[in-house]
């Protein structure tokens, strides 16, 4: 599959030409298609090669990739085929790529294979993020549910019948009177004290 730039400036001379494979899998039970080689031609003479790597899709589908690159912040889907080659040379870099060498029907892509991953950075972020606020609800909740524990260990701690017997001694203070006699000496009633511990 050529992809010729016609008249457009220096473009004039320019090819890019995809070098597509088809293969029967058992597995999958149906052809798949693989871009092998890009090839980059300039006047007729081929000036750099590189082989594609992971780009395949079903026969009867389309591939579509957001960036198909031999940069390494793209992950490098293009890698020179020779370290002696002159490819080292080149930057290739497509955006929005989406190719189709089988099967073409009315001119138009068929359903798309995208290149995205499971596990793509996005996804794995959103994973994560998710965990983290997965963990701090449950230690929320623990808190929440360790905070009421507390309150009713305190409320038993309170309740009336741990306090009947001091509640008993004070009435029976209170109900005893002073007692004046002739020189005016002032008697209380034996006093009983209790220590609470919280």
């Amino acid at each position: 599959l050529s992809l010729k730039f016609g008249d457009v400036g220096n473009l004039k001379g320019l090819v890019i030409r995809f070098l597509l494979t088809t293969s029967y899998y058992q597995l999958s039970v149906q052809n798949w298609f693989s871009l092998h080689k890009l090839q980059l031609l300039y006047n007729h003479s081929i000036q750099a090669t590189f082989n594609a790597t992971r780009i395949y899709a079903p026969a009867s589908y389309s591939y579509h990739c957001e960036h198909v690159s031999s940069l390494q912040r793209y992950d490098a889907l293009l890698i020179p085929s020779s370290a002696n080659d002159l490819s080292k040379l080149w930057e290739v870099t497509f955006t929005d790529f989406q190719i189709q060498g089988f099967n073409i029907q009315e001119g138009h892509f068929a359903y798309a294979k995208d290149c995205a991953t499971f596990f793509s950075p996005a996804i794995l972020m959103g994973l994560v993020m998710s965990l983290i606020l997965l963990l701090v609800l449950a230690y929320a909740l623990h808190m929440l549910i360790y905070l009421k524990s507390l309150d009713r260990h305190y409320e038993y701690k309170a309740s009336s019948a741990y306090f009947a017997q001091m509640k008993d001694n004070d009435m029976g203070d209170e109900k005893e009177p002073l007692r004046s006699s002739g020189n005016e000496s002032d008697e209380l009633g034996n006093q009983q004290f209790y220590k609470i511990y919280i």
